[in-house]
């Protein structure tokens, strides 16, 4: 019987419900995303064009370290959603306890490594003289609230393999609204800056780190938490770290190429990096949008590789491809034709503004070729293959960016074609992908599939 929260990923219309099940989680992405959105905004409208850039030159380097971490995070939905499907609540308990108590111990590792080197990675990326000061602290003050960070996106991950993306939303709807709160008070009325954004991020993920964790103490079944029973175990942890590993080097290598990219915008001085950090994170709204497509092709792939429903695995990637092109599509094209007006809510600077504007052009209007790279990948992870995009990622996107950066770039020094590097990369990385999956899936789900229709027929 399935409970009030999850979902029968197996059976049923599948394409109504990845629609049900991505949208929740879009709109909790999109909150999520309005923590940093928030920060800059307030930065960018109240604060001098100095801290925006400090905040905006942030990003890159957070998520080189933070996602190896986060990785691990798709190897517990893939085992969770793979015993959801199985029917198997004794392994269920032993991935819910080893995710959580590993994903406080790793945040802890985070918070010391981010706060003693934040400074010497942000002088290694070629930070300003005039940003340095007020992005270290920036940093800093983040990686504090890394334990709660990881703790909920692990809990939050093993909701979903259940089909619950809700819940979710709500805590992150309750934490983004305290977070918007504290934001002002402390920049407004305090009259901080970049500490004042970073401590109000922080304290937002302290609540919803805390929500997702009572929910979890007081679900009933497969997610079911317990003080008592929180241990490692060590199978667990090994075929999590199979799945989740090169998921998290897969996101560590774009976020390296990224870096570069990101050290060669800062070549051109605070007003690009701030102009490319403001499109940036509108940017962001239109990936996590799609990358909500992205977790239902991973959940709704395992859970039928765990209930043997092989029949489902090419439709949940055909139906999460039509979707991800339809939100892209229609965000990221949006985005970029109103480029100028969204931007204007970050800052009134007009040379700022048109720094963003050449880059939203560029990333923004092709950004579903990212959304349709994702989704391939997040039906290779479901059917437990994590090495193979991670490899074509590392000589398909972060290969190709990095030698874009050391020859087109470093000959032509034009901004355009850096970010260039972007829809390229993707498209080469999505055939390579969509090369793949074909031959694992001919090989090894086409032959299941005739498996069940000789024991059907025997029967």
């Amino acid at each position: 019987m399935v409970k009030k929260y999850e979902m029968d990923m197996t059976s049923g219309n599948l394409f109504k419900k990845i629609l049900v099940f991505a949208l929740p989680l879009m709109f909790s992405s999109i909150l999520q995303l309005l923590y940093n959105a928030c920060d800059i905004i307030i930065i960018g409208r109240f604060r001098s064009h100095t801290a925006l850039s400090a905040i905006s030159s942030t990003g890159a380097l957070i998520n080189l370290i933070v996602n190896l971490f986060i990785g691990l995070s798709v190897g517990s939905n893939i085992l969770m959603a793979r015993c959801y499907g199985a029917k198997d609540e004794e392994k269920a308990s032993k991935v819910a306890h080893t995710s959580v108590l590993v994903s406080f111990i790793m945040g802890i590792v985070l918070a010391l490594f981010g706060f003693f080197f934040a400074r010497d990675l942000l002088l290694l990326m070629g930070s300003p003289s005039d940003v340095i000061d007020l992005a270290t602290i920036y940093v800093q003050i983040f990686f504090l609230g890394m334990p709660f960070n990881l703790l909920y996106n692990f809990g939050a991950s093993l909701l979903r393999a259940s089909g619950d993306t809700k819940r979710p939303l709500f805590f992150l709807l309750i934490s983004g609204l305290f977070n918007i709160g504290a934001n002002l008070i402390f920049v407004l009325l305090f009259n901080m800056s970049t500490d004042g954004v970073a401590l109000a991020t922080v304290l937002s993920q302290i609540i919803s780190s805390i929500l997702v964790l009572i929910t979890l103490i007081k679900e009933k079944g497969y997610c079911h938490i317990s003080f008592k029973k929180l241990k490692i175990d060590l199978n667990v942890l090994g075929e999590m770290s199979k799945i989740g590993l090169p998921a998290g080097l897969q996101g560590t290598i774009f976020s390296l190429s990224n870096v570069l990219i990101q050290s060669s915008i800062n070549l051109f001085g605070s007003y690009v990096m701030a102009g490319n950090g403001a499109a940036s994170n509108i940017e962001g709204f239109v990936y996590v949008s799609m990358n909500a497509f992205y977790h239902a092709s991973l959940s709704f792939t395992s859970q039928n590789v765990g209930a043997k429903k092989y029949e489902n695995i090419n439709k949940v990637l055909k139906y999460s491809l039509f979707y991800v092109i339809l939100f892209g599509g229609v965000l990221g094209i949006g985005g970029s034709l109103l480029s100028k007006y969204l931007l204007q809510i970050y800052t009134s600077d007009i040379d700022v503004i048109q720094i963003g504007i050449i880059r939203m052009g560029i990333i923004s209007a092709s950004y579903f070729l990212c959304g349709m790279m994702d989704v391939q990948v997040g039906s290779l992870r479901g059917l437990g293959h994590s090495f193979v995009p991670m490899i074509i990622s590392l000589l398909g996107v972060c290969g190709l960016r990095i030698l874009w950066i050391y020859t087109i770039f470093n000959a032509t020094m034009n901004l355009g074609l850096l970010y260039a590097s972007y829809p390229i990369s993707w498209i080469i990385a999505f055939i390579a992908e969509f090369i793949c999956y074909q031959i694992i899936y001919s090989k090894e789900v086409s032959s299941k599939l005739k498996a069940n229709k000789i024991s059907n027929c025997s029967i």
